[in-house]
C-alpha cells in the first residue's frame, strides 16, 4: 500500500500547477478491494458518473473536477494515512466517501481539524455526523447522505416485530465498530418496542463458520435473525442455517443488499430483507436515467451495491451546488452553503430541498428508506405499497 501511495503522489507531481489551476480537486476514499469492495466500487462508480456529467456540462465555476482516489481497504489506520495525504499533499477542497464506520470515525477528524467538508455517502454509524458538533466544536464539517443506523435499526424492528409479528429475535453482529454500534442501536430499538433479544452473538470479519452462533440462537428458540455485518459474513449466516436445516427469516441493515451476500448465499439468501434508500428499479424518470447511464458506463446489468452507487452519485451534485452557491472552494464557505442550500437537487435517492442545516447534517430521515428483499439474485421492493403513487419519491421531513 505504501508503494501505491508513492505511485499516486508521483502521478500527481506529473500534473503541472497550471493544469490544476483550472481544476477543483476532490478526494474520493473507500475500500476498492477486499470484502467491502462491492460497496466501495459502486460508490466510486456513482461518483465518477456524476463527475463525468458535470465536467461535460462545463464543470464547477468553469473548472473541471479532478478526483483524487484512494483505496482505504476498510482499514482504519490506512484511512487515517489517506486523509492526511489528501489534506496535506493533495490539498483537496472536500472529500466524498467512507464506507466503513470505523474508518470514518478514525479518519474524518483530520478533515474536521483542517476545516475541509466531508460528504459521507455510505457509512451509517449513528455517531458519524455528530462526532464534532457545537458547542464543543465551533462548526461541524461532516455531512451525510446515507441512512444512519438509528434509522435502520428502528425500521428493522418495525418490520420484524410490528409488521411481521416475530417475538423472539436473535442478533448476529460482526465485531467491527459498524457491527457493534449497530447492535447497540438494535437493542435500543427492541427495548422501545418492549422486546428483548433471546440471543446476541458476535462474529469476526473473515469467519466462515457460524455454526456455534446459530446453534445458540436455535437453543434460545429464536424466530428471526437480525443482522449487522457485511456481505461475505452475512452469506455465511444464511448458508450456515441451510446446513443446519434451520431456516429463519433474516432481517438486517442495508448491507444484506450487497452482491457479496446475494452471490455467496445463492438461494439461501432469498427472502433476506433490509432498509434501502435506493432499489435498482426505474420507477421515476431520474432513477431510470441513472440506471441506464450506469449500466452503459460500466457494462453491467445489476449494480453490486445500488444504494452505494446512488448515494455516491447524489453526493457529487450536492457538493457542486454548495461550491457554486459559495462561489468559492474555501472549506468554511462550502460548509456554510451546504447548511443553507438554495438550489433544489433532483437526486436519485430523493429530492434534496435544504437537506442540511447548521444543526442537522443528515440528508436522510426515517421516512425516506423503504424495505427491500432478496429475490432471485436481486433486491426488489418488499412491499409494493411503499413506493406507490406519490410515495415513489420520499422527501426529508422538515
Amino acid at each position: 500500500m505504501i508503494r501505491k501511495l508513492v505511485l499516486g503522489l508521483a502521478a500527481s507531481a506529473m500534473l503541472t500547477g497550471g493544469a490544476y489551476a483550472q481544476s477543483i480537486k476532490i478526494g474520493l476514499s473507500g475500500p476498492f478491494t477486499g470484502g467491502s469492495a462491492s460497496m466501495g466500487v459502486s460508490m466510486r462508480d456513482g461518483v465518477k458518473l456524476a463527475v463525468a456529467e458535470i465536467n461535460k456540462a462545463g464543470g464547477i465555476m468553469g473548472k473541471q473536477i479532478v478526483l483524487v482516489e484512494r483505496d482505504d481497504e476498510a482499514r482504519n489506520e490506512l484511512g487515517v494515512q489517506i486523509a492526511q495525504e489528501l489534506i496535506n499533499k493533495e490539498q483537496v477542497v472536500a472529500t466524498l466517501g467512507f464506507i466503513n464506520t470505523g474508518v470514518a470515525l478514525a479518519s474524518q477528524r483530520f478533515y474536521q481539524e483542517a476545516e475541509i467538508p466531508v460528504l459521507n455517502n455510505v457509512a451509517t454509524g449513528t455517531l458519524i455526523a455528530t462526532q464534532f458538533v457545537p458547542p464543543e466544536y465551533k462548526a461541524n464539517y461532516i455531512f451525510r447522505t446515507s441512512a444512519n443506523d438509528a434509522i435502520q435499526s428502528g425500521m428493522i424492528v418495525e418490520e420484524a416485530i410490528r409488521r411481521r409479528g416475530f417475538k423472539a429475535p436473535a442478533i448476529l453482529a460482526d465485531s467491527t465498530n459498524y457491527g457493534q454500534l449497530g447492535r447497540a442501536d438494535l437493542e435500543k430499538a427492541l427495548e422501545a418496542a418492549s422486546v428483548k433479544s433471546v440471543a446476541v452473538e458476535k462474529f469476526n470479519i473473515g469467519d466462515t463458520d457460524m455454526t456455534a452462533q446459530l446453534l445458540r440462537a436455535r437453543q434460545a428458540n429464536a424466530d428471526v435473525i437480525l443482522t449487522y455485518g457485511i456481505g461475505p459474513e452475512l452469506a455465511q449466516i444464511a448458508n450456515g442455517m441451510a446446513k443446519l436445516g434451520w431456516k429463519l427469516p433474516m432481517i438486517g441493515s442495508w448491507t444484506l443488499s450487497m452482491a457479496t451476500f446475494i452471490d455467496n448465499a445463492g438461494a439461501n439468501g432469498d427472502g433476506a430483507a433490509m432498509p434501502q434508500t435506493f432499489i435498482q428499479t426505474g420507477n421515476t424518470p431520474k432513477r431510470k436515467a441513472f440506471i441506464a447511464a450506469y449500466q452503459a458506463a460500466y457494462k453491467v446489468d445489476r449494480m453490486a451495491s445500488p444504494v452505494s452507487a446512488a448515494q455516491g452519485y447524489d453526493s457529487v451534485y450536492l457538493l457542486q451546488a454548495a461550491i457554486e452557491q459559495a462561489k468559492s472552494t474555501e472549506g468554511r464557505k462550502i460548509r456554510e452553503a451546504l447548511e443553507n442550500l438554495q438550489t433544489k437537487i433532483d437526486g436519485v435517492v430523493t429530492v434534496y430541498d435544504k437537506p442540511f442545516t447548521a444543526t442537522d447534517h443528515e440528508a436522510i430521515t426515517a421516512n425516506i428508506p423503504v424495505f427491500g428483499v432478496v429475490k432471485g439474485g436481486r433486491v426488489v421492493v418488499a412491499h409494493d405499497d411503499d413506493i406507490a403513487g406519490d410515495k415513489a419519491v420520499r422527501v426529508k421531513q422538515k
